[in-house]
């Protein structure tokens, strides 16, 4: 994927200890890496779209450092690092593409979401944001928060890795802040509260495989643009395979339970990720008039 000559976004907040952070694409040194750590975050970010309900789980775990978390002052200027310069030209190349589909796909303006770098623990509009909680996107405050050490255990533990992969799970945190924009989350959180938690599992799934076929239909783009390289489309559905809910639990506990399922499988993820990319189409996306997932 070729970014590194793209524009940088104004829309990313970098709170890691002043922008600092680990130089380079995964390899590099920074993160949770170890233990419980890295099982409760495989785990944690497989387990719905609202952070508010990881955030309880994790601190009963004690996940975190102790104390109570405190919100960095975002480091003045663009990141400076090669990682946080990767993710701010991907956030701008959202940014610039769904500028011009929203609009012309769903007569609704694009208003970018801004995306905070974090190290370890932060505050969010949702309450505390975690490392161990993977990258979410908060309706509260219309963030996507992200500890880029998220990266490098995907690609050490479930073998989903490189600069495309990356940028694919960014675009399906954008793909809920478009959810969000269309006005999707606040109907699906709503009925939520009205449904068993099994119905509110299958409905979350539907949220998270519109997410990814969102994240296609920017993909879509990107190779229109004539970004994308040879094998960077077979890395993102690699990656979508390695975080589907059979995978994960299968990870961590050693067998995979449907109806606990909050993402989708393997299976799911990459077939609505390949839909949006075939289309480009948001139409494509309804996952929720479908018996098919």
């Amino acid at each position: 994927m070729r970014w590194d000559d793209y524009r940088q976004s104004e829309n990313l907040e970098d709170r890691r200890n002043g922008g600092g952070g680990f130089g380079g694409l995964p390899g590099g040194r920074g993160g949770i890496g170890i233990g419980t750590m890295v099982v409760l975050g495989l785990v944690g970010w497989a387990l719905g779209i609202d952070p508010r309900i990881l955030i309880g789980g994790a601190e009963m775990l004690g996940v975190g450092r102790s104390g109570p978390p405190q919100e960095s002052r975002p480091a003045s200027g663009p990141p400076q690092d090669e990682m946080g310069r990767f993710v701010s030209a991907v956030l701008a190349q959202n940014e610039d593409i769904w500028t011009k589909l929203l609009p012309q796909q769903a007569n609704r303006r694009y208003e970018p979401p801004k995306l905070v770098l974090f190290s370890r623990v932060d505050r969010s509009g949702c309450g505390t944001a975690q490392a161990a909680m993977g990258p979410f996107y908060c309706p509260e405050d219309k963030k996507v928060y992200l500890d880029l050490s998220f990266f490098q255990e995907m690609q050490r533990k479930l073998g989903g890795g490189g600069d495309f992969a990356y940028a694919y799970v960014i675009g399906h945190e954008i793909g809920h802040h478009i959810q969000n924009l269309l006005g999707i989350l606040p109907k699906v959180n709503q009925l939520r509260q009205r449904i068993s938690e099994r119905e509110s599992n299958a409905l979350s799934v539907r949220v998270e495989l519109q997410a990814d076929c969102f994240a296609g239909v920017w993909a879509h783009n990107v190779q229109a643009m004539g970004r994308i390289d040879q094998g960077d489309v077979e890395e993102a559905m690699r990656t979508a395979a390695a975080i589907g809910d059979d995978r994960l639990q299968q990870v961590s506990q050693g067998v995979a339970v449907p109806d606990s399922f909050t993402h989708g499988s393997s299976a799911q993820r990459t077939r609505w990720f390949t839909t949006g990319f075939k289309s480009g189409s948001l139409q494509s996306c309804d996952t929720f008039r479908t018996n098919q997932l």
